[in-house]
């Protein structure tokens, strides 16, 4: 357990999606106007994130890592499926986002308006890719390990996004130089923020 909750900070704060590695960051730009809206998109970045990051590890494990098919039969021994994974992540992702899409279309037609074209691009965002792919890279040990870090990684873009669209929200009402409102701005406070959010590496977990 105290592993798990290891992950689970270390993916919020310390390896967090946007201010450690900048993945997502066209939707984090693009929606982050208000915070009724990023609270949406990240709430869907959050969902898509805990359920593709655990689904992308069983099918490293069971179908993809060299000899993961041993468990049909001892002739597969040697099979190594390991590059397809690239595209089979990218289908579970795209399948994922497809149902969040549809179900945020039926039940808050005013979000998945204003969320517009950035819903469905979820399934190319780099942070989502990026999720399964870290956890591909740093070879959780078992389906408990990858869901802490899918679900923390998605609670730290969302953490992210609300914060950088609060203080947009915030900061309309600034004095701040025509040369750098909008995008300007935004890229200066997201760079303190990261700067801000390195303090958390000594933190020992």
């Amino acid at each position: 357990m105290e592993n798990l909750l290891s992950i689970f900070v270390r993916s919020i704060f310390i390896d967090n999606m946007i201010f450690a590695y900048f993945l997502g960051m066209c939707s984090y730009l693009a929606v982050s106007k208000t915070v009724k809206t990023s609270m949406g998109l990240g709430l869907a970045v959050v969902f898509v994130l805990t359920i593709t990051v655990p689904i992308n590890y069983l099918m490293e494990q069971y179908l993809l890592k060299p000899g993961a098919l041993v468990w049909l039969s001892q002739e597969f021994a040697g099979t190594d499926l390991s590059f397809l994974s690239f595209i089979m992540f990218i289908a579970v992702i795209a399948s994922m986002v497809q149902l969040v899409e549809m179900v945020v279309e039926k039940y808050t037609p005013a979000l998945y308006s204003s969320l517009g074209i950035f819903l469905p691009l979820i399934a190319v965002n780099c942070a989502i890719l990026g999720g399964s792919l870290f956890m591909q890279e740093r070879e959780y040990a078992n389906i408990a390990e990858a869901s802490a870090f899918g679900f923390g990684s998605g609670i730290g873009w969302l953490l992210a996004i609300v914060a950088i669209a609060a203080i947009r929200e915030k900061i309309r009402y600034s004095n701040v130089p025509d040369a750098l409102k909008g995008i300007g701005i935004t890229f200066i406070i997201t760079g303190l923020m990261s700067i801000a959010f390195m303090s958390f590496l000594g933190i020992e977990l």
